[in-house]
């Protein structure tokens, strides 16, 4: 061969090799990263090219697919009473994305799932169309309607979350005012137009925010379940009848300023019992003053506060502040001061009393399944901490059931049924110009010592008359009817 021809053919050997390359480079190094890309428009065409698999409650689908026209998406979402279960399935959009579980399990729903690939490729050589697989949930159907139904009739706003505490699953989420996923799911101008009257900017009551499990709130008294628990599991008193060392009025530490009481209540030197059942703010104060800062944190963190949640759709973290002055750990430790949480939080912290101090983690899924109902995944029970002893939880039990049976939360009486509750009323805005929100937490007993279910309700009513707005009088009857629809389906 010549010198011109070799140097060609040399160039050409590097070109192909380029191009192997580069082609090898694209199909395996940058594949996930262009799979990924927003502009792929071949993804989400695939995504909707078949039926999605469906979330599934109680044993039977709350969504849905339907072939869709004029376009080259097959088939579009539907979902069954789509505001009741938006804060639990989110939404699939051939326009939007999708969000919460139709996001996190999309490849069980797709059928896309790794897990999956034999039966896919089974199916590729018999020539079957590909099916997604089914995520089936631990929501029970009658408490998620009794929430949804309660707080739509409440008006407001407002979150509702019901907790099996054994096993941590999720029995109830709900959250109003929310959306029908239905009515964006399309690729339509509809759609675009449904969507931007959904936005925040557009309406302001912010129906697509997930207030269960995004949105944090003072906790008000609610909080005063977990101080309770810090002063017995640090021997501060030992028992719900002793008395408390709390002169009324009580100044806060460091300061020249009295903490008041919610009214003329008797709270000087109250018993724990009695300060919960009246929520005495100078006793838990004073609680959380002695206990310090680094106690009282340490307590937080254990019932589950600082930390995100994964159930598996995330949850904010709840916030109780380190480095805080001796009063404004006073007034944290009433809910009150920077204490925030989400309502998922406030069930979890119900739920370890009402499981003798073990706190459960929280979830939704109970299995993922494969289009022939096959398990593909099951999620096991897990435990998460143990924040107080089953002794001291019993105590704390004692003094909740007191504050149903003769104090503020005298709504959520189930007849046969031992109810043990807490009310609270938070106040917020600038030098508490808001109206304050309503909540109530819970938990219902069996005959057995057991509990089913437990709640946390809160309700957020500006057009309320202010003095009307208290957790017994909103948010209690809610978790009553939540805590009636699983007690009688286990009976």
């Amino acid at each position: 061969m010549n010198k011109p021809l070799r140097r060609i053919a040399i160039f050409c050997g590097f070109l192909v090799l380029a191009l192997l390359i580069r082609g090898n480079w694209i199909q395996y190094v940058q594949a996930d990263e262009l799979q990924k890309n927003k502009h792929n428009r071949r993804i989400a065409i695939e995504r909707y090219e078949q039926p999605r698999g469906d979330i599934i409650v109680d044993g039977k689908p709350i969504t849905g697919s339907k072939e869709t026209s004029g376009s080259d998406f097959e088939y579009k979402r539907t979902y069954k009473d789509g505001p009741m279960w938006a804060p639990v399935t989110g939404y699939a959009s051939q326009a939007f994305g999708a969000n919460q579980l139709e996001s996190i399990e999309d490849g069980i729903l797709t059928g896309n799932d790794d897990r999956l690939f034999f039966r896919n490729t089974l199916d590729m050589l018999t020539g079957k169309n590909k099916e997604g697989g089914n995520v089936v949930t631990t929501l029970n159907a009658d408490a998620q309607k009794a929430a949804y139904n309660g707080l739509k009739e409440r008006g407001g706003k407002g979150s509702v979350v019901a907790i099996e505490p054994s096993t941590g699953k999720i029995l109830a989420l709900a959250s109003f005012p929310s959306y029908d996923p239905s009515t964006i799911a399309g690729n339509s101008d509809k759609d675009a137009e449904a969507w931007q009257k959904l936005q925040k900017k557009e309406n302001p009551n912010d129906p697509m925010l997930n207030r269960a499990l995004r949105e944090v709130y003072p906790p008000g008294s609610t909080f005063k379940v977990l101080t309770a628990a810090a002063a017995l599991e640090e021997g501060l008193y030992e028992s719900a009848d002793e008395k408390t060392d709390t002169p009324l009025p009580w100044t806060m530490p460091g300061t020249t300023t009295d903490l008041p009481n919610d009214g003329d209540l008797p709270c000087k030197d109250a018993s724990l019992r009695e300060a919960l059942r009246v929520s005495c703010n100078t006793v838990f104060g004073k609680i959380g003053a002695d206990l310090g800062n680094d106690k009282m944190l340490e307590y937080a963190k254990k019932f589950g506060f600082t930390e995100e949640q994964f159930t598996p759709v995330r949850s904010s973290a709840s916030v109780f502040s380190d480095d805080m002055e001796p009063s404004e750990t006073a007034l944290s430790s009433i809910g009150q001061f920077n204490t925030a949480t989400t309502p998922l939080q406030m069930a979890m912290v119900t739920a370890a009393i009402a499981n003798n101090g073990t706190l459960m983690k929280p979830y939704m899924v109970d299995e993922l399944q494969a289009p022939s109902l096959d398990t593909i995944e099951k999620t096991e029970p897990e435990e998460l901490s143990k924040p107080m002893s089953a002794e001291n939880a019993q105590i704390l039990q004692s003094m909740m059931e007191t504050v149903v049976s003769e104090g503020t939360g005298g709504k959520a009486k189930i007849d046969g049924v031992t109810v043990g509750g807490k009310t609270g009323t938070a106040q917020h805005g600038v030098d508490n110009s808001e109206n304050p929100y309503a909540w109530f937490i819970s938990y219902a007993k069996g005959e057995d010592g057991s509990s089913p279910v437990a709640v946390a309700v809160i309700i957020e009513d500006d057009d309320a008359v202010r003095g009307d707005i208290s957790g017994g009088g909103l948010a209690a009857p809610i978790a009553k009817s939540v805590m009636e629809a699983v007690v009688k389906g286990r009976q």
